[in-house]
């Protein structure tokens, strides 16, 4: 792709940190937990329309998705845990897209957003493709927390957000009822708390 000059269009991005990451070729060396961290507390999910002062942020949904995969396998590895937290580190670089228009861009964007967590998955020690098993209870955990948030910040009925990521089960009733209680923070708070998360699970 080109420019109107005929210049290759730039694929890179500048970083806080002075990285350069390539979008289409990225390179774990280019990968900076700070930079991750500042990027997820500013991206919001479901396009910024949640109830409250703030809005709630991807970096607020990856501390819970970590927190219900520790739920779900109480013996996970430790190392799983934080490729829950990383899940959805590539929405740093392409922002938080909802599912209707992931659907209507296709497998072009699934593609690069592949290719960003594999990098930042070998940045941090990670293997580039996590087992299946484990990938498995990420999703279902995934979907546990968009369950709670469409209701309790979101606005859907719970009928609804059933229809759309299944009624879940299997969660003890003292843990369920920390998931009815979500509170989005202030920027610089979600990227304290999960820069935390990430420096306690990393080691």
């Amino acid at each position: 792709m080109t420019t109107r000059s005929g210049q290759p269009a730039r694929a890179w991005q500048r970083m806080l940190s002075g990285r350069r990451l390539d979008l289409l070729d990225p390179s774990p060396f280019d990968v900076e937990i700070e930079d991750i961290a500042h990027g997820l507390a500013r991206v919001a999910r479901w396009n910024g329309q949640t109830k409250g002062e703030h809005a709630f942020s991807v970096a607020e949904h990856s501390i819970l998705v970590q927190d219900i995969v520790a739920h779900l396998r109480k013996d996970i590895p430790t190392k799983w845990l934080l490729a829950a937290l990383l899940h959805d580190a590539p929405e740093y670089v392409v922002g938080d897209l909802i599912s209707p228009f992931k659907a209507a861009i296709g497998l072009d964007y699934k593609a690069l957003e592949l290719k960003l967590l594999s990098a930042i998955h070998i940045r941090f020690g990670l293997p580039a493709d996590i087992p299946k098993t484990v990938a498995a209870t990420i999703k279902r955990a995934d979907r546990i927390a968009a369950y709670f948030e469409a209701v309790h910040l979101a606005g859907f009925e719970e009928a609804e957000a059933q229809r759309f990521f299944g009624r879940p089960r299997g969660l003890e009733p003292k843990f369920e009822k920390t998931l009815t209680q979500l509170s989005p923070l202030p920027v610089k708070s979600a990227q304290v708390h999960y820069l935390e998360r990430f420096r306690h699970l990393a080691g």
